[in-house]
């Protein structure tokens, strides 16, 4: 099982760990991709960037900044990750499961940006509404949070980071990735994977 975890999750997690500038943000708050058969959509006061976002065939990586004149919204980044079509069995036994692989040796060396799993700290993981919430503190980008969910048969990661010098709290870096699962639930409604009952 571990090996099936790491072999599946580590090119949809290498493309969610690149380093990125911060985004001004365009306006655009919804995009459809892959063949429109998905729609992505940007948390109150952020925009996507579709010109710094990526297709690299087996993954897809999507941007989304703080738009121009947000100022009432934190800088923040946000990075979402589609993988390959079939990645999501990864979650066909529960968030649940990928936490406990998450918090193991193996797990956090699937997570680290180096790839030392003692460079990493998962200081919180949350299971609910299919998806896993990740808080990780990683010894080369510091603490931020991550949520991991399915959509159409594919594992979606997105994760959220505050602007140089002005660092996301643990409230505002939740509450941005779990507004952004929410939102690509409620724009693909019959495309999640089903939810399981799991314990916070």
């Amino acid at each position: 099982m571990r090996l099936i975890l790491k072999l599946a999750l580590l090119p949809l997690l290498a493309a969610c760990q690149m380093t990125l500038p911060s985004l001004p943000g365009n306006g655009l708050r919804e995009l459809k991709i892959l063949d429109k058969s998905v729609t992505i959509a940007a948390p109150r006061g952020y925009c996507i960037d579709p010109k710094t976002s990526v297709d690299r065939g087996d993954a897809i990586v999507v941007l989304i900044g703080r738009c121009t004149g947000g100022g009432q919204v934190a800088a923040a980044l946000l990075s979402m990750t589609i993988g390959a079509p079939g990645s999501a069995g990864v979650l066909a036994e529960g968030p649940d499961v990928l936490a406990k692989f998450f918090t193991s040796v193996p797990g956090r060396k699937v997570l680290a940006r180096d790839g030392v799993a003692a460079h990493l700290i998962v200081t919180e993981a949350k299971v609910g509404e299919g998806s896993l919430f990740l808080r990780l503190k990683d010894a080369e980008t510091g603490d931020y949070w991550r949520a991991i969910t399915a959509i159409r048969g594919r594992l979606v990661t997105i994760s959220a980071s505050g602007a140089t010098g002005a660092p996301l709290t643990p409230e505002q870096g939740f509450k941005l990735v779990l507004e952004t699962v929410e939102l690509l639930q409620k724009k693909n409604p019959d495309a999640t994977m089903p939810a399981r009952a799991v314990a916070q």
